[in-house]
């Protein structure tokens, strides 16, 4: 029986979709991932991040209440599982670990769930990949066995 591919999502991959413009190749395939059976880890502070992100779009008019309303439905129906944080590991290691790779407190949270369980990260942020690779952490790249 073969093992479920996991991974860590980030905010930066999770909007591309949202937006026709921001989607690649990249993007698509990590998409793709989790409709064929990947399944994706997302920090506590994810859903506000891709909250404000969808109302800051709405108030620059580049998605409707609709759109928003859709896309919500798609995130819903996807593997995505959010792992909950304490504020005390939010404002000690994951703060420290913001401080030491130059990120801000929420990529950083990307960069610790994926530390912690010891998966793949798919962003596509480059500051939050030289950070991971810095830190042991591999960039998810979707692999033929995947599929």
């Amino acid at each position: 029986m073969r093992e479920k591919t996991c991974f860590v999502l980030d905010a930066s991959v999770t909007l591309a979709w949202a937006f026709r413009e921001e989607r690649n190749a990249y993007t698509r395939s990590v998409l793709r991932s989790l409709a064929e059976g990947a399944e994706a880890l997302v920090p506590a502070v994810w859903p506000l991040e891709v909250g404000n992100a969808l109302r800051v779009a709405e108030r620059r008019e580049r998605l409707t209440q609709a759109d928003t309303v859709q896309f919500l439905a798609l995130l819903q129906q996807l593997p995505i599982a959010v792992e909950p944080e304490t504020p005390s590991r939010m404002l000690g290691e994951i703060l420290a670990l913001a401080r030491e790779h130059g990120l801000s407190t929420y990529d950083a949270s990307y960069l610790d769930l994926a530390m912690r369980q010891g998966i793949p990260l798919a962003t596509q942020d480059e500051d939050l990949q030289r950070a991971a690779g810095r830190s042991g952490v591999t960039i998810y790249r979707k692999r033929r066995k995947d599929l």
